[in-house]
């Protein structure tokens, strides 16, 4: 069995986010580097049973669609995911996997599902634990992220993906059976999409929570709580339930960075950096650079942030981060993929799988595609669309 171990000292307190890395090379990297280099505490990915998607490519986001609450992801199974001091789980309680999900055994823990029929046996949920066209819009799903008074009902489906019915008693006992993590020694979670479930139902969720493990923890010590904030919704709704995360501290620090709008680094000096920025305060606030979300220009942010792609800006980034007295701070650990996504164009051909019968167009980690039109083709056009990516 493996046993993460960080010595707990209260003069540490930076967190890093070892995004998808496994609980073997976790442990030895624990051992080896983020002990003896005081590091506060890890974040790990979701440990529990996820979709596997029909792609050769592995997509990070499917261990964000979560099938069961077994602990074997792709990251290992839960003889491998014993724990010690100041291990922080990444946790996905809003919702199930997508609506097109499909069925059969195409996950991490080879567990049955349907997700066309919101049939999860290994948990079990069934279609009474899911909210279906609560909210009103015409299929369900958000539509308008910019209407609080709509988007903060918390009815509505995430990108397809199916959302649980927090407020029944059911589904909070099951999300507190998954949160007992806390007993083999978790320190506590980064609670994923907290902006699109109410308070309340977190708040009842949260009450259930053991105390931590007296193991490695005194009596009497409790989970150590940040969720995905930020967007429209208030982050101030959430403070009384933990820490929040701060996305747009990374964006203005990546504009500062750059320069861009005339922003200095010196003008940190004489407008205090924090909330006089327009940041949520230092005592409610975890803070970041780059995160799995927007380090792959999915999250709030957009081209501001900075991350290992410009390994000069980034290293001035996070030590400008650690050095500065605001929020918890936490740093990344993430993987290098190839930012050049590849399409096929469904003029000259269509899409065969993971292939094109016509032309293949590159679009680069700027967003710009690179390609080729001759005056003597037959359709001297190409067009290419989201679901035509190779």
């Amino acid at each position: 069995m493996k046993l993460f171990i960080l010595v707990a000292l209260h003069s540490r307190t930076t967190i890093v986010q070892l995004f998808g890395w496994r609980w073997a090379d976790i442990a030895a990297e624990c051992e080896r580097f983020l002990g003896p280099n005081g590091f506060g505490g890890i974040q790990i990915s979701t440990p529990n049973g996820h979709i596997v998607l029909d792609s050769p490519w592995r997509p990070w986001f499917q261990r964000y669609q979560p099938v069961s609450y077994k602990l074997c992801s792709r990251s290992g199974s839960e003889s491998e995911l014993s724990v010690g001091v100041n291990i922080y789980s990444d946790i996905v309680i809003n919702h199930m996997c997508g609506a097109g999900g499909g069925e059969g055994t195409h996950s991490s823990c080879g567990s049955w599902f349907s997700a066309t029929r919101e049939d999860f046996p290994s948990v079990p949920y069934s279609q009474l634990d899911f909210n279906d066209y609560k909210c009103k819009t015409s299929n369900g799903e958000i539509q308008n992220y910019g209407d609080h008074a709509l988007f903060h009902r918390k009815k509505q489906k995430l990108m397809g993906l199916l959302d649980l019915s927090l407020e029944k008693e059911y589904v909070r006992g099951k999300v507190a059976d998954l949160l007992k993590l806390i007993d083999m020694g978790i320190a506590g979670f980064r609670v994923d999409t907290c902006k699109h479930m109410w308070p309340g139902d977190l708040s009842a969720i949260f009450s259930r929570l053991h105390n931590l493990n007296t193991k490695w923890f005194p009596s009497g010590a409790r989970p150590f709580i940040f969720q995905e904030g930020g967007e429209s919704i208030s982050s101030r709704e959430y403070f009384h339930l933990g820490r929040v995360t701060e996305f747009k501290y990374g964006a203005k620090l990546g504009a500062v960075l750059r320069k861009w709008n005339g922003e200095k680094l010196a003008y940190t000096r004489y407008v205090n950096w924090g909330e006089a920025w327009g940041f949520m305060s230092d005592g409610n606030a975890l803070v970041f650079t780059d995160n799995h979300d927007n380090q792959r220009t999915s999250g709030p942010g957009g081209a501001a942030i900075i991350s290992f792609w410009e390994p000069r800006l980034h290293k001035m980034a996070v030590g400008y981060m650690l050095a500065h007295p605001y929020g918890v701070t936490r740093v990344m650990s993430s993987y290098r993929w190839d930012r050049r996504g590849t399409y096929g164009d469904v003029i000259s051909g269509e899409k065969k799988g993971s292939s094109c019968t016509g032309k293949k167009i590159q679009v680069g980690g700027d967003g710009r595609a690179h390609f080729k039109i001759s005056n003597r083709d037959e359709d001297p056009f190409v067009a290419i669309y989201a679901d035509s990516k190779l």
